[in-house]
């Protein structure tokens, strides 16, 4: 058996979160609220946010830029990784499913470092970049709407300093960028044949891009971490 076939059974997974998994109080009691939602499947793996957490620590990163709050577990995650001067700039339509995090976020104690923006993330990210914020991000999280994945690719990189990091979720969407028939009724409701091929084309961009180094890891649902040059 190759390394490469190895696949992730349930005993295996629990294993891997038995040995490694060390969730905060806080992000646990999140993570269970996140569950009572319809929408739940949009929620990060604790493990997952566990990893990002510690790429921001090893950044010695000071500024975080999230796009796709969702219910703000993962802007959790960052905001208990970083410095007391530091600082996560999140960005999301939905104001319901940001005030759930915002709850937690005072629980946490670290509300005052997240700067929560409501609206359209493109707006959003183009007045960071009138703000003169261009370079100036250690790490950045995309985690939004499909369809729009390359142009928030493009705005990251602007917004992200030479050495910074971008992580990219669901760059699998659950298999389907290689078979759609993998996918559920639940699924098939959620991922389009348009999200599908924005996710593919994507992909395949960011392996010739010439001014970053990559990597895409099979964790969760995919994960496309990029080191601006």
């Amino acid at each position: 058996m190759k390394k490469s076939e190895i696949k992730m059974s349930k005993d295996l997974y629990e294993y891997i979160l038995s040995v490694s998994l060390r969730e905060d109080k806080v992000l646990e009691e999140l993570r269970e609220e996140t569950g009572k939602d319809p929408n739940a499947i949009m929620q990060i793996p604790p493990e997952q946010g566990q990893f990002m957490a510690l790429i921001v620590k090893m950044l010695g990163a000071k500024k975080v830029l999230e796009i796709g709050t969702y219910t703000g577990y993962s802007t959790l995650c960052f905001a208990l990784a970083l410095p007391k001067n530091g600082r996560v700039i999140t960005c999301d339509l939905n104001p319901d499913w940001a005030s759930l995090g915002q709850r937690f976020w005072q629980k946490a104690g670290v509300e005052s470092k997240i700067d929560l923006r409501i609206g359209l993330a493109l707006d959003s990210l183009n007045n960071l970049l009138k703000d003169g914020q261009e370079s100036s991000f250690d790490f950045v999280f995309i985690d939004a709407d499909k369809i729009n994945y390359d142009r928030y690719y493009e705005k990251a990189l602007e917004l992200l300093r030479p050495g910074g990091i971008i992580v990219i979720d669901n760059v699998l969407l659950f298999g389907s960028v290689v078979d759609r028939s993998t996918l559920n009724a639940d699924l098939k409701a959620r991922i389009s044949d348009a999200d599908i091929l924005a996710m593919q084309t994507l992909n395949k961009k960011i392996k010739r891009d010439v001014r970053v180094d990559v990597s895409l890891l099979p964790m969760a649902d995919g994960l496309t971490l990029v080191r601006k040059i």
